[in-house]
């Protein structure tokens, strides 16, 4: 099964995707997460990708699209895939779509999660990582006991990521809405494949609406 979560920032597409693929024996891939690991494993995509990175431009759709045909190779030809945040624009789509007609696969089901913005700015505005253990809080939603200090190791070193920021969260998802628009169009133009869930509620019965979309 070809999976695709579609959704803004900070809608939850990674912690549901991990955990859906754990309870249904999924692979979770992300490109983030394929750079990261070809560039640590110097692949010849990973070391392609770390040039265009030194230089500040962008990775390419050819050395991503690479990537992503490399990790599909991998999956058991009984296995499935979710693919989170990916693809972005139409051509990653059209893209994905060749890839996967080559491996004579096609995308089961896209899934939207969607939510207010304003919830979706708190969410990763509010957001505080400690930098000694990596516990995660929300000003908002989920404070620590004490301002600035971390709950589970007690250090006094809870950040806000730069790209946290409040004006950058409403750039961010202007950005997501020019990209992913076309997307949603694409993918609902094809009957029956584009199903559409509610990100604002727990994380439970974000969970289970997953679930019955998929089902």
């Amino acid at each position: 099964m070809i999976v695709i979560l579609l959704g803004p920032p900070g809608v939850g597409k990674g912690t549901q995707g991990v955990r859906l693929c754990e309870e249904r024996g999924l692979t979770h891939l992300s490109t983030g997460d394929l750079l990261r690991q070809a560039r640590r494993e110097g692949t010849p995509l990973g070391v392609e990708a770390q040039g265009f990175m030194d230089r500040g431009e962008l990775v390419p759709d050819s050395v991503i699209m690479g990537m992503v045909e490399e990790a599909l190779e991998q999956v058991p030809t009984n296995g499935g895939v979710i693919f989170d945040g990916f693809p972005r624009t139409v051509p990653q789509a059209e893209g994905l779509d060749e890839v996967l007609a080559g491996l004579g696969q096609e995308v089961d089901r896209v899934v939207l999660l969607e939510a207010d913005d304003e919830v979706l700015v708190q969410r990763l505005s509010g957001r505080r990582t400690c930098s000694e253990c990596g516990a995660v809080f929300n000003v908002f939603f989920d404070p620590p006991g004490h301002e600035g200090v971390c709950d589970r190791c007690g250090a006094a070193a809870l950040q806000q990521r730069t790209d946290d920021a409040a004006d950058t969260v409403r750039n961010r998802l202007e950005v997501y809405r020019r990209q992913t628009a076309p997307l949603i169009d694409l993918y609902g133009a094809r009957e029956g494949l584009l199903r559409r869930v509610d990100g604002m509620g727990t994380v439970e019965a974000v969970r289970a609406d997953l679930h019955a979309a998929l089902d």
